[in-house]
């Protein structure tokens, strides 16, 4: 339980360093993630209902 604290406290250093030395590729990331993440669920939802209908 103490390593995953200390994992977390690590993630959210780094993650307040990357804010205050570059935002604008911080969010440039966030923005990349973000758009990867959608991606992956529209072609998971695709499937799924693709799936239902050769039921």
């Amino acid at each position: 339980m103490n390593a995953k604290r200390v994992v977390t406290l690590v993630v959210i250093v780094f993650l307040g360093f990357w804010m205050f030395n570059d935002p604008s590729g911080l969010a440039a990331s966030a923005k990349e993630a973000g758009g990867a993440a959608w991606s992956l669920a529209t072609d998971l939802f695709t499937g799924v209902i693709t799936f239902i209908k050769q039921l």
